[in-house]
């Protein structure tokens, strides 16, 4: 019986199983009262659409589940930004479906709601992906209207991707299912075609209260923009249904007409499971982000028959690089080491930690990934870059500023992984959201910040230290532990994969045995969008 192994495990499924939990909650929207009232309209839920519009038995990969998760609490609340975003099957075409929740506070747009749908919007446009919009929203949340409206990457940087995305062949078709208000009613009018239900939709850009107020005329919301108004009046809208099965029933029809999508070319052959029992991760992920393992262990249980082509395996240890196979896809993986190495010259070199060797060995990877038209996938557990003398004056700020150029240029799709730790440098090194991967999820088990806790918090205690004994303050022993008990709870909040998947500082928290499904439907909506940029690093540090 190996004591360690069970430990793990027993720590990393109970963490698995708050995420189910905490999922399960997420899923109800604003409630079941809410919920009913939506029902009593003969619609269905955000979440009931998308299950009847997808194909039977596929899978659903959703993006942004805990956005908004512990955020706007004086608000009430704002369950998954209130919009449900993904990507699914619909007529075996794959596709990113938008679905507003009317349960959470009518379907109204917080800030969090503007930079989830653009990044729902993102996905699409790198990948090509048709976009199905189910809309039901009161528009903006006028309290917060300031945070909302007006800036580049706000409400209105939706429409401007309607505009670019038509213009670039990305077909994009609405539901007008419920409420669509003022700004928000041009989301479905400039996409490609849009339908609406009758008696439950409605579009206009200004409701009746509002008009009333305005221009003093007396109209109800059926007249001025209902179903028959739009399709046989104004003409705004294509096709009017009965009610929401006929709607989506519409969609599965148009979708099934589509031209295939073009080939990048990603190479694929038929998938076989890893040799590896994938139900081991559990039982090898330490349950201290602090403890060594060893990464080999976890790549053998995420590729195609746990083979992997190691690259420079006896060089630059503390990162491994390599090539395998992920349901049949080719990837080229780079991955932290996260046990102790010791280098052919002697230098023993900390696991999760970026050296001066391991950094130049990833870059060439990466370099050789592009040249070779290989979709790369990053497994983050990382401290950041090796400090100290003896690393200044062998350059690591070259080296390291040599593998981030080849990140940020790569032409292949990126996706990351973050397993544990992603700390400072090194998450930007190791792909982080700043630097575009296609897709960027975390297990339950991941920690992303500036740096360490412990680090973190004696540095910041330090600060507030000072300033109170500038204010004439004694800090007593006590005052101390009180004082660095507090920055350590917080800053350990904001470490958390929910507090950054609440941010969408990535794309969703996943059960360690649904990697494999993630990268590979990622790679196969990559796949839809051939590469045509030319991969150049510019002027790079040697």
């Amino acid at each position: 019986m190996n004591i360690e192994f069970n430990k793990n495990e027993d720590v990393n499924k109970q963490l698995v199983y708050e995420l189910k939990t905490r999922l399960k909650k997420i899923y109800l929207g604003g409630g079941e009262k809410n919920a009913a009232k939506q029902k009593e309209k003969g619609k269905l839920l955000a979440r009931e659409r998308i299950e009847y519009l997808i194909d039977q038995d596929s899978d659903f990969l959703e993006v942004g589940a805990f956005t908004a998760d512990g955020m706007y609490l004086e608000q009430g609340g704002c369950p998954s930004a209130g919009v449900v975003c993904g990507i699914g099957y619909v007529s075996g075409r794959q596709c990113m479906i938008v679905a507003n929740d009317a349960t959470v506070k009518a379907g109204a747009w917080f800030p969090i709601t503007a930079k989830k749908n653009l990044r729902a919007q993102e996905i699409a446009m790198e990948n090509r992906l048709p976009v199905i919009y189910l809309v039901d929203s009161a528009g903006v949340y006028l309290p917060m209207q300031d945070e909302i409206f007006p800036d580049k990457e706000h409400f209105g940087r939706m429409f401007r991707n309607n505009a670019i995305m038509s213009s670039e062949g990305i077909v994009q078709i609405s539901a007008i299912m419920g409420a669509c208000v003022a700004g928000g009613a041009y989301l479905p009018i400039m996409s490609d075609e849009a339908m609406i239900v009758d008696k439950t939709g409605s579009v206009f850009l200004a409701g009746s209260y509002l008009v009333k107020s305005a221009i003093g005329e007396e109209v109800d919301n059926e007249t001025l923009g209902g179903a028959t108004t739009h399709c046989e009046i104004s003409g705004v809208t294509d096709y009017k249904h009965p009610n929401d099965h006929a709607c989506l029933d519409s969609i599965k029809n148009i979708m099934s007409m589509l031209g295939a999508p073009q080939n990048a070319g990603f190479d694929r052959i038929k998938p076989v499971k890893p040799k590896e029992k994938e139900e081991e991760l559990y039982g090898i992920f330490p349950e201290n982000r602090d403890k060594p393992y060893e990464m080999m262990d976890v790549i053998y249980r995420l590729v195609d028959g746990s083979e992997f082509e190691e690259y420079k395996k006896g060089y630059g240890q503390s990162i491994v690089c390599g090539l395998g196979r992920i349901d049949g896809w080719a990837v080229g993986i780079v991955a932290n080491q996260r046990k102790v190495v010791k280098s052919k010259k002697g230098e023993m070199q900390f696991g999760g930690v970026i050296y001066s060797d391991s950094a130049d060995k990833a870059s060439r990877f990466i370099m050789n990934c592009n040249q070779k038209k290989i979709p790369l996938v990053f497994l983050q557990d990382v401290t950041g870059f090796m400090v100290g003398s003896r690393s200044e004056h062998g350059g690591i700020i070259k080296d390291g500023a040599k593998m981030v150029n080849a990140v940020a240029n790569s032409v292949v799709p990126k996706f990351t992984i973050v397993l544990g730790n992603s700390y400072g440098a090194g998450n930007y090194a190791m792909c982080g959201k700043a630097y575009d991967p296609r897709l960027i999820y975390a297990w339950p088990t991941a920690k992303i910040a500036v740096m360490g806790g412990s680090q973190a918090a004696k540095t910041l205690l330090q600060i507030q230290e000072a300033s109170l004994k500038a204010k004439g303050e004694v800090i007593t022993p006590d005052k101390q532990a009180e004082l660095l008990k507090e920055i350590t709870d917080k800053y350990d909040n904001q470490t958390t994969p929910y507090y950054a998947a609440s941010r969408l500082w990535v794309d969703g928290i996943i059960d360690p045995l649904e990697t494999r499904k993630v990268i590979s439907m990622g790679i196969e909506a990559a796949n839809q969008s051939p590469v045509t940029k030319k991969f150049s690093v510019g002027v790079i540090q040697t």
